[in-house]
């Protein structure tokens, strides 16, 4: 490409890409990259579309010395180009993944929690960067859902997420920026070869590009037939996962145990995704199965897919975020107030008039000395009101049909030492009132 043909081309293929978005934000690192995305959308904007509102956002992750000096120079080239500019600051866990894992998931996100409402980010991945990608997914020995590398158009949780640039070269990029001028932000890490990334990019791919000079595209063409495949099996497996999962999102193993061993790793596979799971590895794949799905029922196995883990209930697989354990917490309660229950449970009041005629809805107001508090174990038996005896805890919730791990996340209404009901599962017969006590209900609001 010439470069009086560099910015007619990029301002074309980006309007086409784009489609109907307008309200957009890009991923700004000051790189090559970005800058040239950056930049593109201006002259669209500013020659093409108006109507675009236009800003750039910066994640400092601060690993490198230069990373103030880096945000510096984000900040004076939108100030020239007259874009919005703001800055994520982030931090690191590298205990899963290591530092470019850690970074990416930072910086994803940020972008997460700093997006407007029914704002599309746009991000500078070319069509280096999707060959790059191919091969660390053959490496790791991926299948076609991570052969298919980067999607140009794709959905994260809470946002859509554009990547106009990923049938662009480098080379291509380079030239838009010589036609304008452009200077940009060289990352000293680049050019570490102990992150494989940047390994393949150093040592690896100059070599395939010399040998071969379109590998990319021909990668590229390689990952789209992967996405292909995998979109049909989507297609084709769509009817039979929305059959086996229920309203609460878990899944029938019972209808997992009589298909082939593909199809079931298929299945899998998609429930997962559609929960929001990292993509699990064929071993692990296979350990959900045999180690979760296939063991006794009493066993309570699971197994830990980054932040989140698969266990059984029932004949149901169900996947599970991490959750603050309450079984030591104690709060003290003025049912004159509501109470906002902790890591998202809600909030429980005091009904200002009766909102169910269940009779076991009701509950004796506190005695003289009795001091209300909310607790998340129970201990012992309980005599819970409708059975014929009194049961132990575990078995009560067995009972009640209630997963293990939502047994220490019901509130229970304690008065002094004594449990007097969980809101909306039972009332205790110490619940109930007598010579004409006085009842309230409480209600359990669940965001």
């Amino acid at each position: 490409m010439n470069s009086h043909s560099a910015a007619s081309f990029l301002s074309e293929h980006l309007r086409i890409k784009m489609g109907d978005a307008r309200k957009l934000c890009v991923a700004f690192s000051g790189g090559l990259d970005s800058t040239v995305l950056l930049a593109g959308l201006a002259e669209l904007r500013d020659t093409v579309l108006p109507e675009i509102q236009l800003r750039a956002l910066h994640v400092h992750h601060g690993l490198s010395q230069f990373a103030d000096s880096w945000v510096t120079h984000c900040h004076a080239f939108c100030l020239q180009h007259n874009i919005a500019f703001s800055v994520a600051h982030v931090q690191l866990n590298v205990q899963d993944g290591g530092i470019e894992a850690a970074a990416r998931a930072a910086r994803y996100q940020a972008f997460a929690e700093n997006l407007a409402k029914d704002e599309v980010l746009l991000t500078a991945q070319h069509l280096n960067d999707q060959c790059e990608t191919f091969m660390l997914a053959l490496k790791r020995g991926s299948g076609p859902a991570g052969l298919s590398a980067m999607s140009a158009d794709s959905f994260s949780p809470g946002y859509r997420l554009l990547r106009p640039l990923l049938s662009i070269s480098r080379a291509q990029l380079e030239d838009y920026a010589s036609e304008h001028h452009l200077n940009w932000i060289e990352d000293d890490s680049n050019q570490d070869p102990r992150f494989d990334r940047n390994f393949l990019r150093l040592n690896i791919l100059p070599e395939l590009y010399q040998r071969w000079p379109h590998f990319a595209q021909a990668t590229a063409r390689s990952a789209a037939l992967c996405a292909e495949q995998e979109s049909l099996l989507d297609e084709l497996l769509s009817e039979a996962l929305s059959r086996l999962t229920d309203s609460q999102g878990s899944l029938a193993v019972e209808g997992l145990l009589d298909v082939s061993d593909v199809k079931r790793s298929a299945l899998l596979r998609r429930w997962l995704a559609r929960r929001g799971a990292k993509m699990p590895s064929r071993e692990q794949l296979q350990m959900i199965w045999n180690e979760v799905a296939l063991s006794r029922e009493d066993a309570q196995a699971q197994l830990r897919l980054g932040a989140l883990t698969v266990r059984r209930f029932r004949q149901r697989l169900y996947l599970l975020p991490e959750f603050q354990p309450l079984k030591e917490v104690v709060l003290n309660w003025d049912p004159a107030q509501s109470l906002t229950l902790p890591d998202g449970l809600g909030t429980l009041s005091i009904a200002s008039s009766p909102v169910a005629d269940d009779e076991n809805a009701f509950v004796r107001q506190p005695r003289t000395g009795e001091i209300v508090s909310i607790r998340f174990q129970a201990h012992g038996n309980i005599e819970k009101v409708g059975r014929d005896r009194a049961r132990q805890a575990k078995k009560l919730w067995s009972e009640l049909g209630v997963p293990p791990w939502q047994r220490d996340r019901i509130p229970l209404i304690y008065y002094n030492e004594q449990l007097i009901a969980a809101p909306g599962w039972f009332i205790t017969r110490q619940a109930l009132a007598e010579d004409n006590e006085a009842q309230w209900q409480v209600i359990w609001s669940v965001a």
